[in-house]
């Protein structure tokens, strides 16, 4: 699909601050009111707006720990594995990676006792997993809120 700038435009200032108003979208882009409600609609049927969110700092409310996991599963139970991690609340993101039926998992948690908690009782409890891995975030510098044109 192609996009002009004006469309691209509008994405980028929509991933700096997504309650932008039409109002004040098309003027930073000079076009109508009107005009930037039926682009960002077109967005949205085609799939490249998923949904408009709020970014929360998990800090502020005492997920203190940020660890990431790769967690390698029996090719059979890949799905099922799956869903029951991103089902558990501490799972902040899944997501199936190349390789040996590998999983890369985000989760968040209070402090070191409920992670180990969570890798003791709720992740080695998970039927088909046969390996995992994990690294715990020192410091973070930057952070994903969406694709940056």
């Amino acid at each position: 699909m192609k996009y002009d700038d004006i469309d691209k435009k509008l994405l980028e200032e929509l991933t700096e601050d997504g309650r932008l108003s039409y109002v004040e979208l098309a003027e930073k882009v000079g076009l109508s009111r009107v005009a930037v409600k039926d682009r960002i609609q077109n967005l949205k049927d085609k799939g490249v707006i998923e949904k408009f969110t709020v970014v929360i700092n998990s800090e502020k409310f005492g997920k203190n720990v940020s660890a990431f996991f790769e967690v390698d599963v029996e090719p059979k139970q890949l799905q099922q594995v799956a869903q029951n991690l991103a089902d558990n609340p501490h799972v902040a993101s899944i997501y199936q990676m190349t390789g040996p039926s590998t999983l890369h998992m985000h989760v968040l948690v209070e402090d070191f006792q409920k992670l180990e908690v969570f890798i003791n009782e709720e992740l080695y409890a998970v039927t088909g997993i046969t390996r995992v891995e994990s690294s715990v975030i020192l410091k973070r510098f930057k952070s994903r809120t969406g694709f940056k044109l």
